[in-house]
Order: structure tokens, then sequence, then C-alpha cells
């Protein structure tokens, strides 16, 4: 790995001599191969001229749109717009997809300058009067423009930009949303900042080996050399970290410990500290509001879900509250298993939360006969890449190779290039796997560039994979868990959707929130079943193939802790819709106390807390799913009715269902309607029983 990254850096000082001459490496075209971002050059001090100068460039093109002497059309007006900030997004593609994956105290100083002249930017871009008549001339005489449909998508989602980004309010009231804008950007920022530094502070230094009873040996050896690292030599640490607390939580027999890694773990955010986001959140949701109300909504939830499948809260609650009943029901019987199983230990009390991954684990044992731990040993990172490139090639015919000699987003991450069934170069793909302290918790899929045409020639996407799996050990590869494996998939869907969008303006790349993750879940689906593991589950050590005895066990027992796994993800996303249908916010709420309300009145278990609590609950207080957490469930919908259609063909891998997959569902963008997108793939709306089943709750 380092040899390639020495080679790689040195190619690109001898092509991008004249680059780094220049200063900075965004203001020219980059020297590497597939136009990769010279990340060995990009140094912290680039990024905020970079982006000063790219506002300036965007300032300059929009002045020239609204100066135009001649009568607006689609071209000169809407399009132009549409190109508009060439720079300025070359910038930032590469500064937000670092500072998830690989940040420091530096970067996160430019995102807190940055973020106020960003949305100051954005708002005097979307508010500008003048632009506005402009935009509005085309939008009111588009009948007389022979607009193509994608054009006409075009049009129509700028337009609706403006008006829902403050067009039409008078200048007192844009005034009002420029403040509320700027205040939320830097709230959503901070709250990401203090969960980070919140996560990374924590750990728990065993020094005494018989605490360690009932861990898996991987989760030892990755405890030692984190505990090296800090060092610790000789002892064992274990962190916040989801590949090292969710373990620990399962296996380890020591209940006083889970204790303390449980409450550590939720009560991130919240311990009256220099991180602590109650103040944050408290005032986010109510400036929240108050941007709603500005814009002529009765409550954030509804402005948000305006232009989402969804259209209405109430929509959303129908469904929940669909699955919430049944998922409820099953967790209680789940919950009488693991009473059992404390009271073959003697113990007579109430099961905690600190319990429950720890017993249910002992009751699914007893029940099926099957250790979670006997997969990992089949499920060695690599062998996963292989079985997951493997179905991307049965399904659409595409290849995916190592690509070496490029620059490299960090030193961990993998490069790799995708080639399309003909032969065609399809994307670039990076991949990194494994936590580190500049990164954020999770997984994720983003791009460093995305697909586009520039002068009639298609641009390849720049898509990465980001994820927080089990590292490596002295001896012993990246074994993976269930969940794991999982999550490659379901990352690898949104790429695939990267890969294969072909749209001809940015305006309409987007998909509705709650569509979004249809891909990726529907993905899922072919990461565990009996014909891809035959491909690629093979023992690390001996290549054995998976046994049909184990595929057989995991098979029977996978729909087993679905009432825990579907209660905590429905928890959360009622929170987050309960906090922004507010309509009064008090400026002191109670913000603990509100959870135990919204939460416990409905019947939530008190040893299930929500998958995420609010103070971090970083996917809507930091942004990107606010009022939109349970888009989640609403694509399994989609996606478990989607994976039907090739169920109904005896065949997953069948090549019908595929291209039509690819055709109406992962190449559109968002040029036509999503529920449009999902008829023309299945030929009739969804239906939630195939969801039910799947998570054995009907």
């Amino acid at each position: 790995m380092k040899k390639t990254i020495v080679t790689a850096c040195a190619a690109l000082m001898m092509c991008g001599t004249l680059m780094a001459k220049g200063g900075n490496p965004f203001f020219g075209k980059y020297a590497t191969p597939h136009g990769i971002p010279p990340f060995e050059l990009i140094k912290t001090e680039h990024y905020k001229p970079a982006f000063i100068k790219g506002m300036e460039e965007q300032k300059k093109e929009v002045a020239a749109i609204v100066n135009n002497k001649k009568t607006a059309t689609f071209e000169n007006t809407i399009a132009a717009l549409d190109r508009s900030g060439k720079l300025l997004n070359k910038v930032a593609y590469v500064f937000y997809a670092q500072i998830e994956a690989s940040t420091n105290n530096d970067m996160e100083t430019v995102n807190l300058e940055m973020s106020p002249l960003l949305s100051q930017h954005s708002d005097d871009i979307i508010m500008n009067a003048e632009l506005f008549k402009r935009v509005k001339y085309v939008y009111d005489h588009q009948k007389d423009m022979k607009l193509d449909k994608e054009q006409k998508k075009l049009l129509e989602e700028t337009y609706k930009r403006f008006v829902r980004s403050g067009a039409n309010l008078d200048a007192a009231n844009q005034e009002k949303l420029r403040k509320l804008n700027e205040e939320l950007s830097m709230l959503e920022i901070t709250f990401g900042q203090n969960l980070l530094a919140e996560t990374n502070a924590f750990r728990l230094v065993i020094d005494n080996k018989a605490d360690l009873a009932g861990l898996p040996d991987n989760l030892i050896a990755t405890a030692a050399e984190t505990a090296k690292e800090a060092g610790l030599d000789g002892q064992w640490m274990f962190t916040l970290h989801n590949p090292s607390v969710m373990p620990f939580l399962q296996y380890a027999d020591n209940r006083e410990l889970r204790e303390r890694m449980f409450k550590a773990y939720i009560n991130r955010g919240c311990n009256g500290n220099a991180n602590d986001n109650r103040k944050v959140v408290n005032r986010l949701i109510k400036a929240r509001l108050e941007k709603a109300q500005l814009m002529g909504y009765d409550d954030y939830a509804s402005m948000v879900l305006d232009d989402r499948m969804a259209k209405k809260p109430q929509a959303v609650y129908d469904l929940l509250d669909e699955v919430w009943k049944p998922a409820l029901l099953k967790a209680k019987e789940e919950l009488a298993d693991i009473q059992k199983e404390m009271a073959k230990d003697g113990r007579d009390f109430e099961a905690e939360g600190w319990d429950w991954r720890y017993y249910a684990d002992r009751a699914k044992r007893a029940k099926y006969d099957f250790d979670e731990n006997e997969l990992r040993p089949y499920l060695k990172l690599e062998n996963v890449l292989d079985g997951l490139f493997y179905v991307a090639n049965r399904l659409y015919g595409i290849t995916i190779k190592p690509l070496s000699n490029v620059p490299l987003p960090h030193p961990d991450a993998q490069a790799f290039e995708v080639r399309d069934a003909d032969g065609s170069q399809l994307a670039i793909l990076f991949m990194d796997f494994f936590p580190r302290a500049s990164k954020r918790g999770g997984a994720w899929c983003t791009s460093y560039r995305e697909q586009s045409y520039e002068n009639g020639k298609k641009i390849i996407p720049i898509v990465s994979i980001v994820c927080n799996f089990t590292k490596p050990t002295a001896g012993q590869p990246a074994l993976l868990n269930a969940d794991e494996a999982t999550t490659m998939f379901h990352e690898f869907g949104h790429a695939l959707h990267a890969f294969f969008q072909d749209v001809h303006y940015s305006g309409v790349s987007g998909v509705p929130r709650d569509f979004v993750e249809l891909p990726s879940q529907v993905n899922e689906h072919w990461c565990f079943a009996p014909e891809v593991l035959k491909v690629y589950a093979k023992h690390y050590k001996t290549g054995e193939i998976m046994p049909q005895q184990l595929v057989d066990k995991l098979d029977k027992s996978s729909k087993y802790g679905q009432g825990f796994a579907t209660v905590e993800y429905i928890a959360a996303s009622l929170l987050d819709m309960d906090y922004h249908v507010l309509r009064n916010i008090p400026d002191n709420m109670d913000l603990q106390q509100f959870e135990r309300q919204t939460l416990v009145d409905r019947g939530l278990l008190n040893q299930i807390p929500p998958r995420y609590r609010t103070t971090y609950f970083n996917h809507i207080m930091a942004g990107g799913y606010t009022a939109g957490y349970y888009g989640y469930m609403w694509a399994e919908v989609l996606e478990a009715d989607a994976f039907e259609a090739y169920k109904e063909t005896g065949d997953i891998f069948n090549q019908e269902v595929a291209k039509k997959f690819r055709q109406y569902i992962l190449t559109p963008g968002g040029i036509d309607d999503a529920m449009d997108m999902y008829v023309n793939f299945r030929g009739k709306k969804p239906s939630t029983v195939p969801l039910l089943k799947n998570r054995g709750l009907r």
C-alpha cells in the first residue's frame, strides 16, 4: 500500500508540476489519471481561497444571466444557471467528502468559517429578484418553448427551488430567512463536531484478562491493538465506535462493564460538558420551525415532505404505525426469551438495556444452535468484496478491477475502475473500510465528482464508499460480521445508483430522500442468498465454502431479533417526526422528557432506546435526513416489493428484471416522478406485505 502511494505521488509531481507551481490545485485542470482530485497536493489551506474564488466566479456567471438583454429562454437562463458554479462545486465535492472521512481541527475551522459565507452566497442567488424574474418568465412561457422531458423537469425543479427558498418573500422576510439559514448551517456543523469529539473521548480500558470473558478472539485482538496504539501495551481498549461497542454489548459476560459501555453510548452529547448537544438541538429545532412558518408551513416536517414521496406527515405516521404494532409484539416475545435466559443465571430481576444484546444472542443460540461468530471466518473482507462484484457482474454485466498508481483520498482507501458490459468506462470507485479518529461513525456512499456532460461528452462519476468495519489484527485478516457484510452490499447499492445515472443537468440528478434508499436496500438481498454464498463465503484459512448446515442455520435464524431491530429503528423515526411536527417549541425544552413522552406513551419498552437518541442523532440534527429518517422504512416497502419481481421469476439474477431496474430506477436520476419510476419498473404500486414477511412480522 505504501509503495502504491509513493508511486502515485511521484506520478502526480511529474505530470502536475504546472499545477503545483500555480499553488492551488483547485485552480487548474487536474493533471491526474481519470481526473481524480490530486489528494496528495491538496492542503487544508487550499480550501478557503478555492471556496472564495468559486463563489466570486459564480456571482459573475449569475450576473451575466441577469444582465443578458435577450429575452429569457431555457438555454440562457435555466441551463446557464445549472452550469454555473463549476469551481465552487469542484472544491465542495472534495471538501465535504474529506471532512467526513479524514478531518482534522484545521478542516473543522475552515468548515465553521465557510459555512456562513456559503449560506449567504446561496441566499444571494436564490433571493435575487431579477434572476427570479427570468426564471419565472421561462416557467410561465414553457409551452412556447420546445423542451424535452429532462428540460421540463429541470425548469420545474429550478422554479420550485426558488419559491421554496424565499424568492417570493418580501425584503424583510428574506432577511429573516437569510439569518435563519446561516444560523441553521452553523448549528448543524456544531452538532456534528460535538458528536465526533464525544465519541472519540470515551474509552474503556481493561487490564484484567478475566474481564474479557465471553468476548470473541478477534474483538480481544483488536482491543489489544487499539490499546497499544494509545500507549497502553498489554491492556485492552474499547471505544464507542460501532465495531467495538456493539459486539462488546453482545458478548461481554461482565454485566457491570456492559452497563458502562451502554450508558456511555446512549448518553453521548448529554453529559453537561463542552460537547453537550442539548442547547444546540433546542435552538436547532426551534430555528427550523421558524423557517417553516416563515415559508407559510405549519411545521418543518410539512415543508420538508412537500416534495417527498410521502407528501404529508400523516402518511409517514400511517406507515410507521402499521409496522410499529406487530414489531412491538415481537419485541415483547424476545424480551420474554431474554428473561428466561437471565433466570438461568439466577438473575430474577427485570432486564435492562445493557442486557438485551447479550441475552438475545444467548436466546438465539438456544433456539437455533447458531452463533453469529461462526460466520466470521467465512466473511473475510476481500471475499465479501469478491461476492459483491460477482453479483454486480451477474446482474448488470459490469466489471470492477483494482486501480493502481492513482491519488487516494486517504492511505487506507483502495481504488477501483468500473467498466460497463460493453467495456466502456463507467466510474472510478474508492473504498475505505476501517475506523479512525478522523472519520465519523457509520457507513456512507459519497462522490468526489458526479456524472455529468461537458461539451456533449459524458463525464464519469468518482464515487467513494466509506465504512467503519472490524479491523484486521496481527495474524488475522479483517473478518466481518453479518451486519458489516450487509452494510457493504447496502452502500454498494448507492454506488450502483451513482454509476448508472445518466442525466444532462445537475439539477435533475437527485431523487427524493424517501426513494434514495431503494437501490441500496434492495442490493442487500443478494448478500446472503445461497446462490451467492457458494461463490464468496470461503473459510479464510481452508478455503472451504460455507457448509450448507451453517447456511440453513443462518436462514432459519435470520428473522430472530427483528422485533428489537424494527422497534429501535421506528422509535428513532417517530422521534424525528415528533420534533419536526411541533408548532410551538419552548426556549428551554426538556429534550429527555420529550423523548420519554413521545416514545413511552407509544409503548416503547424501557430496555430498547431509539436507535439514535436526540443528542447523537446525526442523521437528522446535522442535516440530510431531517424529517426523513422514516425514509429507510419507506424505501424498504419499495425494495421488498421490488425483490419480489426477481423471486417471481425463480431467478434472482433474472436479466430482464435487472435490465428494467437499471433502466427505470438507476438511470433516470430525478427526471421522472419517484412513484412513476417504481411503477414503470414493477408495473404496479408497492405492497407492504413483503416487508412485513421479510421482517418476520406477518
